[in-house]
């Protein structure tokens, strides 16, 4: 087998060490292995150790968090090659860290390993900040719910008429329970705006029994609300500062139907802005989990299930691809509503948020708004097939058609 990489290394990485085999084929084949620490001392030795070399090209496992520190200490100063693990199986049996740096060296030398997407530096701290803004904003709803649990407990069914329960009626009346207050009457008439239209409805819900520990663990879950709800106004206003510079690109995707601000943000930190490290638009839509596996034996196919994995982009998108849908005379409910009569309502989802990440890609890509094809596209795109369609669909009720022949 042809070898395009003469002087390379593998790295197998671990929390506390990386086994690195650097592989020389200049006329005779030679290899050495040696392990080095994960310490920044350690990372810089091995730096030297594969300059001392000559190193041109390295590759490594994506393990975790461990591969970062060591990417950042070396891509200054060689070609860095990121793999999947599953790509890159060793041969089981004889496995050990040696024999696993050794099979990745082996696999770069020939060009074999397919490298995996790394974004930019700035990319990837606004990748941080948009899915630390996320784990807060679950960890707010899950504190929400153990705030009404406490509520419940006590027997306030304020959630039975409040919709929001930290909206700002429902935190006046907390805020009064923690105080001391348990007049009901003097409770509801906390109430704001739409929820003053509830006044009797509130009397009835706000008649408990609430006793020192309800006070207290309503104090306590409030404040971390609170807490929570701080830090995530200070990720918002950082994730705002990092997307100065490309606040046009992600203006242009808010066009999209479905697209909010917050679904331009995560997809433009989740992909980047340089469309070039894809290939093609199928690649983006493989690489974010929203394609079909191929999966065929002996002529058959054995699944199609897409494939696990991508979770923080694929949640947005599918969940801005419900909002999509609910956009009448557009492109995207119309090629939903097309296959959820025939595949579900799941897959014609997953189809429609393909569909929207595609469009992203061109609109990355070519620096465009959002077209939209019109909801009449599937009709304008195969006439005969739906004419043949819908006739055959009125024969089957028992009509009989005649089609005339247009003048």
């Amino acid at each position: 087998m042809e070898i395009l990489h003469a002087r390379c290394a593998g790295l197998d990485v671990h929390k506390d060490n990386v086994v690195a085999c650097v592989r020389i084929a200049e006329g005779t084949l030679a290899q050495e292995v040696r392990s080095f620490a994960t310490t920044t001392s350690g990372l810089l030795s091995l730096l030297d150790w594969l300059t001392t070399h000559a190193v041109t090209h390295v590759a490594m496992e994506a393990t975790g968090v461990y591969w970062k520190p060591v990417w950042h200490v070396l891509e200054c100063n060689f070609e860095l090659v990121l793999a999947n693990p599953q790509h890159i199986r060793n041969v089981p049996g004889r496995k050990s860290d040696v024999s696993d740096a050794m099979w990745i060296a082996d696999l770069l030398a020939h060009g074999l390993i397919r490298g995996s997407f790394v974004p930019t530096a700035a990319t990837q701290e606004l990748r941080d900040l948009t899915r630390t803004r996320k784990q807060l904003v679950r960890e707010v709803a899950q504190h929400s719910l153990r705030l009404q649990k406490v509520l419940e407990d006590a027997n306030l069914k304020v959630a039975s008429v409040l919709s929001e329960i930290l909206g700002s009626s429902g935190r006046a009346m907390i805020r009064a329970l923690i105080a001391g207050e348990t007049d009901p009457t003097r409770l509801a008439d906390l109430a704001q705006g739409h929820a003053r239209k509830k006044h009797d409805a509130l009397v009835e819900a706000l008649r408990g029994r609430v006793t020192a520990h309800h006070r207290a663990m309503l104090q306590l879950h409030m404040q971390i609300i609170e807490a929570l709800e701080a830090a995530i106004r200070e990720v918002e206003a950082a994730v705002g500062k990092a997307l100065e510079p490309i606040q046009n690109l992600t203006q242009l995707l808010t066009t999209m139907p479905g697209v909010s601000d917050i679904v331009a943000q995560v997809l433009v930190s989740e992909i980047g802005t340089d469309m070039t490290r894809f290939t093609t638009a199928g690649h983006l839509i493989s690489w974010a989990g929203l394609c079909p596996r191929s999966d065929e034996s002996a002529g058959k196919r054995r699944s199609t299930r897409v494939r696990k994995g991508g979770t923080w982009l694929k949640t947005t998108l599918v969940t801005a691809a419900w909002a999509a849908v609910r956009t009448r005379g557009s492109y995207l409910r119309a090629q939903f509503l097309r296959l959820k009569s025939r595949r579900g309502a799941k897959k014609a989802i997953l189809a429609v948020a393909a569909s929207m990440l595609t469009a992203g890609y061109f609109m990355l890509r070519d620096g465009v708004e959002y077209k939209d094809l019109g909801p009449d596209h599937f009709d304008r795109h195969d006439k005969e097939k739906t004419i043949s369609r819908l006739v055959r669909r009125l024969k089957d009720l028992g009509c009989e058609v005649k089609l005339p022949t247009a003048a």
